[in-house]
């Protein structure tokens, strides 16, 4: 009988939490904190410098006195749960992070609340490389891939810009340039980036058919003719360790994985980092609140300080981020404003990844 009882009290418990989500926008700012801190915590699914970021929530949680979970896990993991759950009448995730051009691929009112009951705020990024949050996601964290090098090894004026640049500096330095076709996205960027200029197919298109494929065989044959001279590298993390180490100078990199490394003294703090002109991608993340939140005000109340100028200064000076707020100090960033002008959004999908599984066959394979 005491058991029915319960279950019946969660039941309730569960529905109105429901109810909440989708009627936060009713409610007084001043409301909305007050059941956040009722709620007392919120589960952040970020699947990146996990430790760290617990770290940097401390200020937050001592503001509210709501605490943030960040539970284990990897992008992939967080985003089938999240589908998984989203017939449930409550979910174990709060705040939903995501790369902000993955968001069109996800039924965005299907799945989230409107962010309708944030306090207005006209520095928020609610669209970045092209993708409308419509109102459902807000950008929360800014990164660029680019190459990282070493100044002590090549000088900036002489830093490659064109396809036919870093031909010629492989030429020249062979074994010392080297970049990831898995495990972390900065090599795919720089080999993209690569095709692209190579070949002028336009990558935005998301049509993989064999003609478009074929339409790139210039570039896989750049790579293939070259291939004596660049090295291929285990991840995002392996490349940039073997810069700071002195047996690469030149290879592809994340803007904020680069600083953060910087900021911890697991590299050395001389390697610089550039964005060629021929283009790279970039972007950031951004951050949904998932229509069957647990705790559906604690997570607007996140998402307000995620998103707030102080906190994306905090995050600049901290992990090297682009700031995603117009007021937010940026005098951190490894990348000079003028760079970001050569900033690429990344390539659509299912061509993207058609082009990465030809590369791998028709380059890293015949290597």
């Amino acid at each position: 009988m005491i058991k029915n009882i319960l279950s019946g009290v969660a039941a309730l418990a569960i529905s109105a939490s429901a109810v909440v989500a989708d009627d936060l926008s009713s409610m007084s700012w001043d409301d909305i904190v007050a059941q956040a801190k009722e709620e007392g915590e919120v589960t952040f699914a970020n699947w990146f410098l996990q430790d760290e970021l617990r770290a940097a929530m401390a200020a937050f949680e001592e503001e509210y006195g709501i605490t943030v979970n960040i539970p284990e896990g990897d992008n992939a993991a967080f985003n089938n749960k999240l589908l998984a759950e989203a017939g449930n009448e409550t979910g174990d995730i709060d705040v939903f992070p995501r790369g902000f051009n993955d968001f069109e691929n996800l039924d965005l009112p299907g799945l989230f609340i409107k962010l309708d009951a944030l306090p207005a705020d006209d520095g928020r990024v609610t669209e970045l490389v092209g993708i409308d949050g419509q109102g459902f996601a807000v950008a929360y964290w800014g990164n660029q891939t680019g190459i990282s090098y070493d100044p002590a090894r090549i000088a900036a004026e002489d830093l490659p810009q064109t396809p036919e640049d870093f031909a010629v500096f492989w030429a020249a330095n062979p074994g010392k340039f080297g970049f990831n076709y898995e495990k972390g996205g900065s090599g795919p960027s720089f080999y993209m980036n690569m095709l692209a200029n190579l070949t002028g197919v336009d990558l935005s298109v998301p049509d993989d058919s064999p003609e478009r494929i074929a339409a790139l065989e210039p570039g896989f044959e750049f790579f293939r003719e070259h291939a004596e001279n660049y090295v291929i590298t285990a991840s995002n993390g392996d490349s940039i360790t073997r810069v700071s180490d002195g047996e690469l100078w030149m290879a592809p990199g994340w803007e904020d994985h680069v600083a953060g490394l910087q900021v911890r003294g697991e590299i050395r703090k001389e390697i610089e980092f550039y964005v060629p002109s021929m283009g790279m991608n970039g972007g950031g993340n951004g951050v949904a609140i998932p229509k069957n939140a647990p705790h559906p005000a604690a997570a607007l109340v996140f998402v307000n300080w995620l998103t707030s100028a102080e906190t994306q200064s905090m995050f600049n000076a901290t992990f090297g981020t682009a700031p995603m707020h117009a007021e937010a100090d940026d005098s951190a960033a490894l990348v000079p404003n003028e760079q970001r002008a050569y900033r690429q959004p990344w390539g659509a999908q299912p061509f993207r990844g058609t082009i990465e599984e030809v590369f791998i066959e028709t380059v890293v394979q015949e290597r």
